[in-house]
């Protein structure tokens, strides 16, 4: 009996130690509850991400399908939207005749396999690794030469997918491409180049590649610039391309138009060839007996010209036809050559002049002058059209005084017909002083009477040519 009763009080105060638990762990429920409430939370809600069920290829049923072919296999094209972004325009080389583009790159299309159910109706964004297990468009480049996906600090591509299938796949690439540029008017050109995406394997009867927004589809930077080139405008075109060996395909094209900054080639190219063609022209008013002045002057600016254009033709393609450019830099080193070519032609013609009156000058000496080789104290200098040298009064050095004869006298005396412009002159060394004054009015004459005839018409000739193609060149051009 004792035992039965011990039993009994031990039963119930497990049951009232049972009571005391549930009753306690309802009033701290209750109590959480009431502070909640006042705070204005709810209870976090589990993280789905920790469940097996909810994996990624279970969500999308990737492991289900076969995602190597295409969407509505079988069925009609998939329609698959592209826009762009233009980030930058990095660079234009003439010498390549290519550009490189920075842009974020965006595909739309709709594949009914990976819709998934959701109760918030939103979406989920993947990074690179997925894209691997999905179908996902093959557009590429055409005309492109290098291009590359940005992967710092990771693989520069975002996949978005909707509960409904809808899937937007971005991706941000750098590509270099072709443009053929059309010099013919460098430096005053404008260059149209195109950037063009292409599906690689699908036809137009498989995927139906197209602008998502129209021309709204194509965004840029307002910051976009370049040191040589105003960008104009931007705007998107489509058309099929053939192919013979394939069919069609569905092709978009980027276009862009750059106009050349003019100002650069003014400071670099224009204005030193207009100064060494203007340089060339001092020689019209440098004396024609000054021949080293005028040959190293000449030979200046044709070299210097010759530089000019080398250093031009080594920045740009070696095409075949005749630049902008090309035509006022050779009109400029035409002009500056025949500078050079009317020395040559005055130097020769006052050669042969000076022949000529050589021989007049003996001639007129031996037939109105008496001999005088005899005469060891005196001799007798005479100078025709004011043609005087040192050499000649150099060889006066040692001769003695010989009386001054008025020129009207020897006239009378000898009656020899000489023409108006001839000059005897007697020069006599009766004294340093004397001698020194008579050279330089011999020099101030022989400077007037130098200045050749072809000369003269070339001060005028050779500027309002150049002038004249100036003109016709830029209201050309410009």
């Amino acid at each position: 009996m004792p035992h039965l009763s011990r039993a009994l009080l031990l039963l119930l105060c497990l049951l009232l130690t049972g009571e005391a638990r549930k009753h306690r762990h309802r009033v701290r429920r209750w109590t959480g509850t009431v502070e909640s409430q006042k705070h204005g939370t709810s209870l976090k809600p589990p993280d789905v991400t920790k469940s097996r069920k909810t994996k990624t290829e279970h969500l999308l049923k990737v492991d289900d399908h076969d995602f190597t072919m295409r969407p509505a296999f079988g069925g009609p094209a998939i329609p698959v939207g592209v826009d762009v972004q233009v980030e930058s325009l990095d660079s234009i080389s003439e010498v390549d005749m290519d550009f490189t583009m920075t842009l974020y790159l965006r595909h739309y299309w709709k594949d009914e396999r990976l819709s998934f159910s959701s109760s918030t109706n939103k979406s989920m964004t993947f990074d690179g690794r997925l894209v691997k297990k999905i179908w996902v468009p093959d557009v590429f480049f055409v005309h492109s030469k290098r291009s590359f996906i940005h992967d710092t600090t990771t693989d520069n591509i975002m996949l978005r997918v909707y509960p409904d299938g809808h899937v937007l796949y971005s991706l941000r690439v750098t590509v270099t491409a072709a443009c053929n540029m059309d010099f013919s008017r460098f430096p005053l050109d404008s260059q149209t180049c195109s950037l063009e995406l292409e599906s690689y394997a699908y036809t137009d009867e498989d995927l139906m590649l197209y602008w998502k927004s129209g021309d709204e589809s194509l965004s840029t930077d307002d910051r976009i610039s370049l040191s040589q080139f105003l960008i104009q405008k931007f705007h998107t075109t489509s058309r099929l391309a053939f192919y013979s060996s394939t069919g069609w395909y569905n092709r978009l094209y980027i276009n862009f138009t750059l106009r050349r900054h003019i100002f650069f080639f003014l400071l670099q190219t224009y204005f030193p060839a207009t100064l060494m063609v203007m340089l060339s022209w001092v020689s019209f008013w440098i004396d024609r007996r000054a021949v080293p002045a005028r040959v190293s002057l000449g030979i200046t600016t044709v070299l210097t010209m010759s530089t000019i254009i080398t250093g031009v033709n080594a920045s740009m393609p070696r095409v075949s036809y005749i630049k902008a450019v090309d035509i006022y830099l050779w009109v400029s080193f035409v002009f500056v050559f025949l500078s050079v070519l009317e020395y040559a032609a005055v130097n020769y013609l006052s050669t042969v002049q000076d022949r000529r009156e050589r021989k007049m000058r003996e001639r007129a000496r031996s037939q109105s002058l008496p001999c005088t080789c005899s005469i060891s104290q005196t001799r007798t200098m005479t100078m025709l059209d004011g043609t005087y040298s040192e050499a000649d009064t150099n060889s006066l050095a040692g001769y003695t005084e010989e009386p001054m004869v008025p020129e009207d006298e020897l006239e009378e005396k000898h009656k020899v017909p000489e023409k108006s412009e001839h000059m005897v002159v007697h020069l006599s060394m009766s004294s340093e002083s004397a001698a020194t004054k008579k050279r330089k009015s011999l020099r101030a004459l022989n400077i007037i009477q130098n200045t050749h005839a072809i000369d003269k018409y070339s001060r005028m000739i050779f500027p309002g040519s150049y002038i004249f193609f100036n003109l016709i060149y830029w209201s050309v051009y410009c």
